[in-house]
């Protein structure tokens, strides 16, 4: 393919990512297909001699479409949201097009100094504390991550080595060994997986921290654990504080678990990937005091502010802490304004080495929709997810898990665990919409997300109207199973 048809072709493509957003809502939202779908369809091996763009781009609808699960329908109400927006996207092209690999400043300066410059942006959006933007001689800064889970094992991968160098200066008998099994890192016990996983990375304990009622920790059931460990010659190193669950979207209590982790010197991390894209607000940012006692933050612009996937910004408040654990100089990767203390080596800030344009998306997309429009897109999810929260609330058949905040609605059936997992089955098995549970304690929930930067109150209502007579269906066939069993 030369210029020429690239520029043909790319008209083709463009033309084709869009209709197919702007119809995404004429396709089923979930695909019928099984395991295995894919590999009868194309043949065994790559082809010898190129084949034509026309045979690639008609494979797609006959090949990849089928088995495509739609993320951006307005009928996809699972997980949360994966943002999409078309500012993100032609970046993404012009990310793709310039194909630098940007793991220090000589590798690309501009690919460093856009994302140093965005992550600015981004916490001053959010009213983070000074200490975490790098301005022009700031200690802190922001990053962008591939994803959340990244963030957290970044975060506690620099924890233990800060906790292990700080124990060796103070008690220089003890080996790095010693230290590391008596290391202990926390999390809620409504954490997403992947916090635990981290410590399974980092070779490290790790401890649930119990919730209160709200599915939030608090600063008493924090300190008492702490206790107990230190008593047992352990040694707390990092706590994870959620805000967003991916549960029911809770908050833990930043105010009473900041003071905590500061005065044991515990690296404090906040997970905030999904609901931090909502502090844009001025009537969420309340939700995220007591970040100044933090360590590090993170949220997901590519959940909710229509950054396409991937862009994880995380921010901390020392850089040198994230620098000193990872840092290493082949003489290949050195450049001669690497100690001028005037640029950023992102390699040093991460796990992998090669690094995208991905600022590109942020800077598009904070320049076409400004501030007021990425606020008008949180509001409206949150606006329909109380509709859904209202309709939830006049079935006496159904009830309310969890306090609805942003854009989750926790919600199911009076009844079994069963019942709720035989209505989400039938739900999910319509494929008119999608969604996914949650256990709440020992309850199974049905977790009802605002999605698609294209859903509307139509589609909340459909949505509604589905899921109550789907219920009703159910609970018919339940009564008349019921009955039966008592006949026999």
């Amino acid at each position: 393919m030369d210029a020429a048809e690239f520029r043909k072709r790319g008209k083709e493509m463009v033309d084709y990512v869009a209709d197919y957003l702007e119809k995404i809502d004429k396709r089923q939202v979930f695909p019928d297909v099984e395991p295995g779908y894919l590999r009868p369809l194309i043949a065994d091996c790559a082809p010898q001699d190129p084949e034509s763009f026309e045979d690639v781009f008609k494979d797609i609808e006959k090949i990849i479409m089928p088995g495509v699960t739609h993320w951006h329908s307005p009928y996809f109400f699972a997980y949360f949201p994966a943002a999409s927006s078309f500012p993100a996207l032609l970046a993404d092209m012009l990310c793709g097009g310039i194909g630098c690999v940007g793991f220090s400043w000589a590798a690309s300066p501009a690919c460093t100094e856009l994302e140093t410059v965005m992550l600015d942006w981004l916490g001053k959006m959010i009213n983070l504390p000074e200490e975490f933007l790098a301005g022009k001689d700031g200690h802190g800064g922001g990053v962008i991550q591939g994803s959340a889970s990244e963030a957290t094992l970044i975060s506690l991968l620099a924890a233990r080595t800060k906790t292990i160098r700080q124990v060796q200066s103070e008690k220089p008998e003890l080996t790095e060994a010693d230290i590391m099994g008596r290391l202990v890192a926390y999390a809620s016990d409504q954490a997403h997986s992947s916090v635990e996983r981290a410590a399974l990375i980092g070779a490290v304990k790790i401890k649930n921290v119990s919730s209160d009622d709200t599915f939030s920790v608090c600063g008493s059931a924090l300190k008492k654990v702490l206790d107990e460990d230190k008593a047992a010659g352990l040694i707390p190193f990092f706590f994870c504080a959620t805000l967003g669950t991916t549960p029911s979207c809770s908050f833990d209590k930043l105010l009473e678990l900041g003071p905590i982790c500061n005065k044991e010197n515990i690296w404090m991390h906040i997970d905030a990937a999904y609901a931090g894209s909502a502090f844009i607000c001025p009537e969420f940012r309340h939700l995220l005091n007591g970040v100044e006692f933090a360590d590090s933050f993170n949220f997901n612009p590519h959940k909710w502010l229509l950054v396409n996937f991937d862009c994880s910004a995380m921010w901390v408040k020392k850089r040198s802490d994230l620098t000193s654990a990872f840092k290493l100089e082949p003489l290949y990767l050195q450049h001669h304004h690497q100690e001028s203390g005037l640029v950023t080596d992102y390699r040093h800030w991460q796990i992998p080495l090669g690094r995208r344009f991905r600022s590109l998306k942020l800077w598009f997309v904070l320049r076409m929709y400004g501030v007021t429009g990425l606020q008008e897109h949180i509001r409206k999810h949150v606006r329909l997810s109380h509709q859904f929260e209202h309709l939830v609330r006049q079935d006496e058949r159904f009830e309310i898990c969890a306090e609805v905040i942003l854009g989750l609605v926790c919600f199911r059936l009076k009844g079994s665990n069963e019942l709720n997992e035989a209505l989400l089955k039938s739900i999910n098995e319509a494929k008119k919409i999608h969604l996914v549970p949650c256990h709440l304690r020992e309850k199974f929930v049905l977790r009802f997300a605002i999605c698609s930067r294209m859903v509307e109150s139509t589609h909340i209502k459909f949505a509604w109207q589905h899921i109550s007579q789907l219920a009703t269906d159910l609970l018919k066939t339940w009564e008349r199973n019921h009955h039966q069993q008592k006949q026999q």
